[in-house]
């Protein structure tokens, strides 16, 4: 992948969560879809693959800022895989049951 990432997804893959929370609070769009993923997907893509490379426990930061600011946990990426789709590809079960819990919670009707 190219260095071209919008601000928003160059947090994502850079797992930059403080500057993901501020580009976010300054109006980015959660669902923002870039280079044929959505900011989500691409966000548990990262902490996924970050994770086979490393060998180090999952992360789930960059998930949870963007849930946090209301990123749709069923919007599939121009491609077809939704961000469930994504976690159980990575067995990310961090991720998992943070999009069951904002995809049945108690504002999952108001997206």
């Amino acid at each position: 992948m190219s260095d071209c990432w919008t601000p928003a997804h160059h947090a994502v893959e850079h797992e930059d969560a403080e500057t993901l929370v501020r580009l976010l609070a300054s109006g980015a769009d959660p669902n923002e879809v870039f280079s044929n993923l959505t900011l989500l997907t691409h966000a548990i893509d990262v902490e996924g693959d970050g994770s086979l490379q490393s060998g180090q426990p999952l992360t789930v930061h960059t998930t949870a800022v963007l849930l946090a600011f209301g990123a749709d946990p069923e919007l599939a990426d121009p491609d077809g895989r939704t961000p469930m789709d994504m976690a159980d590809h990575y067995g990310h079960d961090l991720a998992v049951q943070l999009l069951r819990a904002h995809i049945t919670g108690p504002n999952a009707g108001n997206r």
